[in-house]
């Protein structure tokens, strides 16, 4: 009987625990400048999505995501940044390691010599959303 009962709490406890999420996200909305879209591809591409496979690889971060989306008056961006922590260890860790990546790329990948300000402008972020389940 104090077997089965042991065995229910323990059941209980991980059900609970796997139930509780503690990821954390971050997004950012980017609007492209001046019809320099495939500037702004190529560089979301080749930096920003590199240093979060690298991320990924390092156990820095859980996943992340690049998405395209269509600029209208409720939505005046074009792409949508989605970077994703396992935990809040991971995302109070993020300045550390991204910057220790970005040290580690070298110089910015660009398609052309227009610099990122020039191609891209950040609408709005949203830092530290934590998931429901």
């Amino acid at each position: 009987m104090k077997l089965k009962l042991l065995s229910l709490v323990l059941l209980f406890c991980y059900i609970g625990y796997s139930q509780t999420n503690e990821k954390i996200t971050t997004i950012e909305t980017v609007e492209i400048l001046n019809n320099s879209t495939d500037e702004a591809v190529y560089y979301f591409q080749n930096n920003w999505k590199q240093l979060r496979v690298k991320a990924v690889n390092k156990g820095y971060i859980h996943s992340y995501q690049l998405l395209k989306t269509s600029y209208n008056e409720e939505t005046p961006f074009h792409l949508i940044l989605i970077t994703t922590y396992s935990n809040k260890k991971q995302f109070e860790k993020r300045e550390a390691h991204f910057r220790e990546l970005i040290e580690a790329s070298g110089d910015l990948k660009l398609l052309s010599k227009k610099e990122p300000s020039e191609f891209r402008k950040s609408v709005f972020s949203v830092e530290g959303a934590k998931h429901l389940e």
